[in-house]
């Protein structure tokens, strides 16, 4: 689960209230994809730029992959030099789309990729999505950063003591997390360009749990130092820090909504941790109805219209609550640490065991493992 200061205030949590409920099934109809046909990506880098574009599309769930006779859409291109040539024309003939990309086999591919998807659907792809998450793989918990699939996977902490709850900005620049590296858990940022380290929150006590605001200039984040954890608001480099929350309670895992006017948070001011929304002007938290006595690690969808938390119900699992219908669906058992991707269909989240990340898409239940062996791993997060 994410590292916040409920892993150690409910470790003798008295138990549910509720029954154990069965995780939703998903189905998803034909006419929800639409029918592509893939000719492949030739030239010198063609085979590998062709191996990453079709997982993509797979992973997208917005297309099928048919034979040339039943598409509605051909891909194909060329990829050699550093540059790839990517073209998508319709049944009839004419280009839908048309679009040269500089960089390695891999990246490209993934631009391709996002822009296929939506050019078709009007929805934003997710292929060009950084995460950062933490590992054990050192025997000490440090900070990663991967593609979107698993490749590509860095260490950017190497500390050997505790870094934990990174935060990646929306726009992949940036990394937050929580270090010990003082004896106490401060906040600290990496720039992901020039791997500059800079500690931006260490009020006395506990710093923690990092969130980057939509336009990334922002950072909402707990803070100890009236006593107990509180929801408060600094500038992304650490400035100006303006309290949110006042409550006996612990207040944490803070998410903001799309439009960087509120957020959405876990607070255990009535007993058991509780998911609550506030405007990021500061006021009194509202609570936000699960179902659930046990709810953690909210996460608010992209489009606004879901979020996305941890409940325990039989052991940890990934729900979602609908803020339209009011309904909250458990979507995958023994799993934590919740993120949506930019397209707000995907989820990102850790196995309760930490063997492994997994994506999922949640309109047609399909999961995708990205990242295992690597220790115990926890806490992704994802660029938007």
């Amino acid at each position: 689960m994410k590292y916040t200061l409920f892993l150690f205030l409910f470790a003798s949590f008295l138990g549910e209230t509720l029954a154990q409920e069965t995780p939703a099934t998903i189905t998803v109809r034909k006419s929800d994809t639409i029918a592509v046909a893939f000719k492949g990506i030739a030239g010198s880098d063609g085979a590998t730029a062709s191996k990453v574009l079709e997982n993509d599309l797979l992973i997208s769930g917005s297309v099928n992959l048919v034979p040339a006779e039943r598409a509605s859409y051909t891909i194909s291109g060329d990829a050699s030099g550093g540059t790839l040539k990517g073209i998508v024309t319709d049944a009839r003939g004419s280009t839908a789309l048309s679009k040269s990309y500089s960089g390695q086999p891999r990246t490209t591919a993934h631009q391709f990729a996002d822009d296929i998807v939506e050019t078709l659907t009007g929805s934003p792809g997710i292929a060009t999505t950084k995460i950062a998450f933490v590992s054990s793989r050192s025997n000490k918990k440090e900070i990663y950063t991967a593609d979107y699939d698993g490749a590509n996977v860095r260490q950017w902490t190497n500390d050997g003591g505790i870094s934990v709850a990174p935060a990646i900005s929306p726009n992949a620049s940036m990394l937050a997390y929580t270090g010990y590296q003082s004896g106490y858990a401060d906040i600290y940022t990496i720039d992901l360009a020039s791997g500059a380290r800079k500690r931006i929150v260490n009020f006395p006590g506990t710093n923690s749990g990092a969130a980057f605001s939509p336009d990334g200039n922002r950072i909402a984040c707990s803070i100890s130092r009236d006593g107990n954890p509180e929801l408060y608001i600094v500038g992304a480099n650490g400035g100006g820090a303006r309290r949110l929350t006042k409550t006996r309670g612990v207040e944490s895992s803070p998410s903001w909504s799309p439009d960087g006017h509120e957020l959405v948070y876990s607070s255990d001011d009535s007993g058991s941790p509780l998911l609550f929304r506030i405007s990021a002007a500061g006021g009194n938290g509202s609570p936000i109805p699960t179902g659930h006595a046990y709810n953690t690690e909210p996460d608010w969808s992209p489009d606004g219209k879901k979020i996305a938390f941890v409940a325990r119900s039989g052991g940890f699992n990934v729900a979602v609550k609908n803020l339209a219908s009011g309904a909250t669906n458990l979507l995958a058992p023994a799993a934590v640490n919740p993120v949506w991707t930019r397209n707000s269909r995907h989820l990102i989240y850790a196995t309760s065991d930490g063997s492994s990340l997994i994506l999922m898409d949640t309109q047609n239940g399909r999961k995708f493992p990205i990242l295992s062996d690597l220790g115990k791993i926890s806490e992704p997060s994802c660029s938007r």
